[in-house]
């Protein structure tokens, strides 16, 4: 799996921890999403679009 949350992350002006915080996870699991390696949650998903303000669609390539 590959994820654009980096690059929206990066738009933002977000740091890894500011978004951990946001959306209630430790920073190692946008750290995992990030690099692909770790498959989140429908729940997780939605959280993370909604505070980078796309879809999951966008965030996420299966």
């Amino acid at each position: 799996m590959q994820t654009k949350i980096k690059e929206y992350r990066a738009k933002l002006n977000l740091t890894q921890e500011q978004l951990a915080d946001l959306v209630g996870v430790r920073r190692e699991t946008i750290v995992f999403l990030e690099q692909g390696k770790y498959n989140p949650s429908l729940k997780l998903a939605h959280d993370v679009a909604k505070i980078l303000k796309t879809s999951i669609d966008n965030l996420f390539i299966f």
